[in-house]
C-alpha cells in the first residue's frame, strides 16, 4: 500500500507568494515521482483530517505569525496524532520565536543577536540605541517573518515610530537588532541544506534604498557559490541546531570576511528550487533518504 503524505501549507491570500514559484506544487511532484501518494492542505483548514497520512512534510505555513496562538495549539493536537513530521514539531516550535537568536549568541555562535523588548512594556529609547551601531536600529517582532511589522529605527525617526511601537507592544513581544548596513549594500546570503548537507546558495539584493531583501518588496537572486568559510560557518548552525532537519535555509550577511547569521529558517523557508539545477534533484534525494 502507498504511504500519503500530507504537504502542510497555508490559505493563500497573496501576501506572501508573490512572483514566486509554487514549491508546494514542485514538493508535490517530488513525491509523485517517488510514488507517493499526496496531497497540500492548509494547516489552518478545519476540515483536513490529519489522521489519514503517514507522515507529514512542512513547507508553505507562510501565515503562523499571523495566527500564532492556533499554530501552537495545531502543533500540539499534530503532535498527539504521533505522525512523523519533517522537521519535526520540537523543532518547529523552538525556531518559531526569534528568541533562538539570543540563544546561540550566549553559545557564541557568530550572530546578529538583539534586545528583547517585553510584551506590555514602554520603548525605551535607551534599550533601542544600544542597538544602532550603524545609527541605526531594526525593530521586528520576535514572532514574524516576511518583514511584518519591521521598523527601521535612527535618533531622527524615533519619534515617529515611538507610538507605533508602543502600540504594538501591547500585542506581542519584539526584538530590536543593530542594522547591518551590509545588507542594504550587498544583500543577504541564503544557504540551503538538505539532510544536513549543503545543496545551492543564492544572495538577495534588496532594491535601491530599501533593507528589505523578499522579492516581494522589489529584491533579486542570484545563484552564488559561497566561499568555503561562509560555508563552514552556515554548516556549523545546521550541526548544532538542526542535526536531524529535513532542510535548512542558512541566512545571513557578510561584515569584514565573517558571516554572520540573520536567521535560521527551519520551518517555512522558500527553497529557490526554481533557481538552481542541482535544487530540486537534490531535494528529491533528501526526502528519498528519509521516507524509503
Amino acid at each position: 500500500m502507498k504511504k500519503k503524505i500530507g504537504i502542510v501549507s497555508y490559505f493563500s491570500t497573496g501576501a506572501y507568494d508573490a512572483n514566486t514559484i509554487d514549491e508546494d506544487q514542485v514538493l508535490s511532484g517530488v513525491l509523485t515521482e517517488l510514488g507517493f501518494e499526496n496531497e497540500i492542505v492548509a494547516w489552518s483548514d478545519p476540515h483536513a483530517q490529519w489522521n489519514k497520512f503517514d507522515a507529514l512534510l512542512f513547507k508553505s505555513v507562510w501565515d503562523y505569525f499571523d495566527y500564532y496562538p492556533e499554530f501552537l495549539e495545531w502543533l500540539d493536537r499534530i503532535e498527539s496524532l504521533r505522525i512523523p513530521v519533517l522537521n519535526d514539531i520540537k523543532t518547529i516550535r523552538w525556531n518559531s520565536n526569534k528568541r533562538y537568536l539570543l540563544e546561540m549568541g550566549e553559545k557564541g555562535f557568530p550572530v546578529i543577536s538583539g534586545t528583547i523588548l517585553e510584551k506590555g512594556s514602554q520603548p525605551e529609547f535607551s534599550k533601542i540605541q544600544m542597538q544602532m551601531k550603524s545609527g541605526w536600529a531594526v525593530a521586528k517582532p520576535l514572532v514574524s517573518g516576511g518583514a511584518k511589522n519591521t521598523f527601521k529605527i535612527s535618533a531622527q525617526n524615533w519619534v515617529e515610530y515611538s507610538k507605533n511601537l508602543e502600540e504594538l507592544l501591547k500585542e506581542e513581544d519584539f526584538i530590536v537588532q543593530p542594522f547591518v548596513k551590509e545588507v542594504a549594500e550587498i544583500g543577504e546570503f541564503s544557504l540551503i541544506f538538505f539532510n544536513g548537507s549543503f545543496s545551492h546558495a543564492v544572495l538577495k539584493t534588496p532594491k535601491r534604498e530599501d533593507f528589505r531583501v523578499q522579492h516581494y518588496f522589489g529584491g533579486t537572486i542570484q545563484v552564488i557559490q559561497p566561499s568555503s568559510k561562509m560555508l563552514q560557518t552556515a554548516k556549523s548552525f545546521v550541526q548544532e541546531f538542526a542535526p536531524n532537519s529535513l532542510y535548512a535555509r542558512v541566512d545571513g550577511v557578510e561584515i569584514g570576511g565573517e558571516f554572520y547569521l540573520m536567521e535560521l529558517e527551519l520551518i517555512e523557508p522558500y527553497l529557490f528550487l526554481g533557481v538552481a539545477d542541482q535544487a530540486i534533484p537534490n531535494y528529491k534525494s533528501a526526502i528519498k533518504e528519509r521516507l524509503i
